[in-house]
């Protein structure tokens, strides 16, 4: 499917980069080349004896390396990072190649047809139409993003109708749910598995009505925590998960991603820990829990301060101008 040159622009202060296309293809050839390679007999042992099981933790990994690097806008290393993150799919198309069910070939196909399918805005309605979209949509968003994620979802929705309607492989009949990957995060799975529910009308009315739960979660966690019986740590660890579940379920009621509030909380962990470390007249393991305490306490009313004056310095030239 050929697609329009492009020669658009991106607003920023840093220079703008151009792609050199025809580098890029051959890059990603010589690419998908060293990975058949590397499967083929005579490569490497370590990346033939490899399966979809034994590497999918290594995406995981990739892709939260590459989060990392964005967080600390260590641009040298994400691109770097990203490239980890592609030898990953390189990796599982080289697989699925030798065992036969589809090649590098089919994943960039999919892909682009997804992406012009998804924006008749820019490709076309007939190039959109050409590439399976088979929702009614209006493609003049007019430069509204709201617009374009509300075609977005349309064509998507589109989609899975269509997928619903083929046979199932496995003669089952389809659960609203099936949409949401069993192989996401917990939390990214929790939160979608919830907004999913919502749209049948099974949810909590407002964010304070899960309070009470969060509190009857907490109650049946005690109670199971509270027997010495080993046996019990399977339904110890039902209770947290409820806890837990009902505790993202919140968040996404409260407008919070789950994994983004559990990240912060876990940097402000670090700062205010590594602070303690600072702070402290000798080695921790040294001191009393009450003396912790009192290191943990100046740790956060310190790091609280420091933001305080770094807010209020990054206000000032804006309040000036």
């Amino acid at each position: 499917m050929e697609l329009p040159s492009s020669g658009f622009t991106t607003p920023g202060s840093a220079p703008q980069l151009a792609t050199d296309p025809v580098r890029a293809a051959r890059l990603f050839e010589q690419s998908v080349a060293i990975m058949a390679q590397l499967r083929a007999p005579g490569g490497c042992p370590w990346d033939r004896e490899q399966s979809f099981d034994s590497i999918r933790k290594y995406t995981l990994e990739e892709a939260y390396e590459v989060f990392d690097a964005i967080e600390r806008r260590d641009f040298p290393h994400l691109a770097e990072e990203l490239g980890d993150l592609l030898l990953q799919v390189l990796f599982y198309a080289e697989m699925a190649a030798n065992e036969g069910h589809f090649t590098i070939t089919d994943v960039l196909d999919h892909l682009n047809r997804k992406l012009i399918r998804r924006h008749p805005h820019v490709f076309g309605e007939d190039a959109s139409r050409a590439a399976g979209n088979q929702a009614n949509v209006d493609s003049a968003v007019e430069g509204s993003a709201a617009a374009v994620l509300r075609n977005w979802e349309e064509i998507k929705a589109a989609e899975a109708l269509h997928a619903a309607a083929a046979p199932s492989a496995q003669g089952d009949s389809p659960s609203r749910l099936d949409s949401v990957m069993r192989a996401l995060p917990a939390l990214a799975e929790a939160a979608k598995l919830g907004a999913k529910a919502q749209k049948s009308g099974f949810d909590w009315q407002n964010w304070r009505d899960i309070l009470p739960k969060l509190a009857e979660e907490t109650a049946e966690l005690e109670a199971e925590a509270s027997s010495e019986d080993p046996a019990r740590k399977a339904a110890i660890e039902a209770e947290l998960g409820d806890l837990l579940f009902t505790a993202v379920h919140l968040g996404r009621h409260l407008g919070v991603d789950p994994e983004m509030a559990l990240r912060g909380c876990n940097l402000r962990f670090r700062r205010r820990f590594r602070e303690m470390e600072l702070a402290a007249p000798r080695s921790l393991e040294e001191l009393s829990p009450a003396e912790l305490e009192s290191l943990w306490a100046g740790a956060k009313r310190k790091l609280a301060a420091e933001e305080i004056r770094d807010h209020a310095q990054q206000t000032l030239p804006q309040a000036q101008s």
